[in-house]
């Protein structure tokens, strides 16, 4: 994470239009619009930045999408990279509802992987199955676990990708084929992560973590530039739209912030450099 001094100016992802370029700088122009995320000092009218961080954008990709675009997005999409899963083979995933879980649905889709999403509750199942994402499992229905393996038809699910830990993180395990990987990305519970030695032990499962920007910072650039000429094609082509829920004027940042940490958000919450 960065260290901030405080006081300081937020905001690590953005898309503008480039103004200055440093001397000796190659591949940019001036005018030429482009995205970026890990930076610093973003929630501003003009920000510094390396070069080598800026992504052109396509005409097509709107701002919505391209201001958010190299974050959480290229994180999913490290993610299913790393879970070395084939066409045709299924994974799991929990929270699935939420914009990680949609966003690994459409990558997954794209290269023909099955995809189990685990959610909570009747109208996190509607809101899933109205995208096209499917199958989706109630894991409060008391047979849901049968409901699952009914669903992939007995085919092994061969990772399952956590984002709630505590006892959800077994639910997860409970499924996994022999030989299967259990993924760690978040912890929405706020509780440690539980699991059945036994299952852990007699199934030679293999647990581990994924963070965003760790694995960021260690990526081939060359597989760097294949995720993200993927990425900028599904946005550019209208596959991957990416939702904001308010955009918000520099001004009102205080506003923007306050709204950024409501629960329930069903997209970004947005600054806009000269809106009111």
């Amino acid at each position: 994470m960065p260290e901030w001094s405080v006081p300081a100016v937020p905001g690590t992802e953005a898309v503008g239009i480039v103004d200055a370029i440093g001397p000796g700088t190659e591949g940019l122009a001036l005018g030429q619009r482009v995205a970026m995320a890990g930076i610093r000092d973003a929630w501003a009218e003009f920000f510094l930045a390396r070069a080598d961080r800026a992504v052109p954008m396509p005409a097509q990709v709107p701002d919505e999408t391209a201001c958010q675009l190299l974050a959480m997005p290229l994180s999913a999409l490290m993610l299913l990279d790393d879970l070395r899963v084939r066409s045709g083979q299924w994974i799991a995933v929990n929270a699935a509802n939420g914009a990680v879980g949609r966003q690994l649905n459409l990558f997954a889709r794209q290269r023909g992987v099955r995809v189990l999403s685990l959610v909570r509750g009747p109208s996190s199942v509607r809101a899933l199955a109205q995208l096209g994402y499917g199958p989706v499992i109630d894991t409060e229905v008391p047979d849901w676990a049968a409901r699952a393996a009914e669903a992939t038809g007995g085919a092994p699910i061969v990772r399952a990708v956590d984002q709630v830990s505590g006892p959800a993180a077994n639910e997860l395990l409970s499924l996994l084929a022999p030989r299967g990987e259990l993924v760690s990305f978040g912890a929405l519970s706020g509780r440690p992560l539980t699991v059945d030695t036994g299952a852990v032990i007699f199934k030679q499962v293999v647990i581990k973590g994924f963070w965003g920007q760790q694995r960021g910072a260690e990526i081939d650039p060359a597989d760097y530039l294949r995720l993200i000429t993927e990425l900028v094609g599904l946005a550019d082509e209208g596959t991957l739209r990416l939702d904001v829920q308010a955009e918000f004027g520099l001004a009102h940042a205080v506003e923007a912030a306050a709204l950024s940490e409501t629960p329930g958000r069903n997209g970004k919450v947005v600054l806009r450099a000269g809106a009111r």
